[in-house]
């Protein structure tokens, strides 16, 4: 083999590797949200605390591939593709880490309400959000692996579907709050734990649009759907998005 093939297959060997983190660091951030709204579901304290322990694992794989993304860069100096495939892996993997964070917020919540009753509904309306925005997490790092955009931009456009079962728990919640004040504080954890998983949802869409870019090299024409109306009623809390 000469220089020149050693290096090449070298190269391809390192985005190789990047690929597989990405792929296992998605495999931990499906399994942590899964728990997350499990716990809340079953108001298990226990597994809501084992959600909060494992988004460290996440948050490794996270500076590992950046790590090793900036020394690809050092070193390669790639343009083109291989520069869009290794900005395009830092991009996923910091999407990633928020989803993670989301689900481990909803963890941090359920360890405040694990022992209030909660309306049956409203938990079979947030593992509805749940089993959506997983089935889009799956299928956003399946287009990636497969290089699809197709397949990415199914995922981009199904993201109304989310925001409608949220704009649906946010009447719901809204309604129980009002109906009895004592309902305030469970119904303001569990608005939380519901705007969570709406933005997890953002976050595969965000995904989406990064593996769109990286296959032809160009931003999804079209405006991004949008289905969430609840910002026209309340302004959204600022720790929705960074109490991690």
């Amino acid at each position: 083999m000469s220089s020149t093939e050693h290096i090449v297959t070298s190269y391809e060997g390192e985005l190789e590797s990047l690929d597989k983190k990405i792929a296992q660091m998605g495999g931990l951030t499906e399994n942590l949200v899964g728990q997350a709204v499990d716990a809340l579901r079953l108001r298990d304290a226990d597994l809501a605390s084992h959600v909060i322990e494992d988004d460290v694992h996440i948050d490794q794989l996270e500076r590992e591939i950046e790590d090793q993304a900036i020394s690809m860069i050092a070193r390669r100096q790639p343009m083109a593709l291989d520069l869009r495939q290794i900005m395009a892996a830092v991009k996923i993997t910091s999407d990633l880490e928020r989803i993670g964070d989301l689900g481990k917020n909803i963890a941090k919540r359920v360890l405040s309400i694990h022992h209030e009753k909660q309306p049956s509904q409203l938990v079979h309306g947030m593992r509805s959000m749940q089993s959506l925005a997983l089935a889009q997490l799956k299928n956003v790092l399946d287009a990636y692996t497969e290089r699809n955009t197709e397949k990415a931009l199914s995922v981009w456009y199904a993201d109304e579907e989310i925001d409608a079962i949220y704009n649906s728990l946010f009447r719901e919640l809204l309604t129980y709050m009002m109906e009895d004040p004592r309902n305030i504080g469970l119904c303001t954890h569990l608005l939380f734990c519901a705007k969570n998983m709406e933005r997890i949802g953002d976050h595969t869409t965000n995904i989406a649009e990064t593996v769109h870019y990286l296959v032809l090299g160009s931003e999804i024409a079209a405006e991004r759907p949008k289905g969430d109306k609840t910002t026209k009623i309340l302004v959204e809390p600022g720790d929705v998005e960074n109490d991690s």
